[in-house]
């Protein structure tokens, strides 16, 4: 509820990014980077073995699992954080990223993490005929009991 918000705190300060002859960066909420370099790195020691093309297979319930949920959760909130932001901060956040490389890291991820084939195993109450539904195909409760 808070992400949405928070942006409007840094547009107050935006004039002060465009006098710099160098590319301007500016860092999304220093608590939400923080935890995200550390699950970064957590991930990277969990994945490190598994090249991009091949998929990890992470167990449900299990300490890797509620990592990997942590780090995408955080991703979430990174990401409506910057649907909330003006145009110009996004610019300022992407440079901020890019920088740190988070981006490429979620990339590098996740397609360690998808699965080799995303069929969507929950309750259906379809014709059997009909296309198998997949996990880009369903919307997915993420919320949290």
């Amino acid at each position: 509820r808070l992400m949405p918000e928070l942006p409007m705190f840094d547009d107050e300060d935006l004039k002060s990014y465009g006098d710099e002859e160098e590319e301007s960066a500016l860092s999304p909420p220093a608590a939400l980077m923080s935890v995200l370099a550390t699950q970064e790195l957590l991930l990277e020691n969990i994945l490190e073995c598994i090249p991009v093309g091949e998929f990890a297979v992470i167990q449900p319930l299990s300490d890797e699992f509620c990592l990997v949920l942590g780090y995408l959760l955080t991703w979430k909130l990174t990401l409506t954080f910057f649907k909330a932001a003006s145009s110009q901060l996004r610019v300022l956040y992407s440079q901020y990223l890019r920088r740190t490389k988070s981006l490429n890291k979620l990339l590098y991820h996740l397609f360690r993490l998808m699965p080799e084939n995303p069929v969507f195993s929950g309750p259906t109450s379809e014709v059997p005929n009909k296309d198998t539904k997949t996990f880009f195909t369903e919307e997915l409760n993420l919320d949290v009991k």
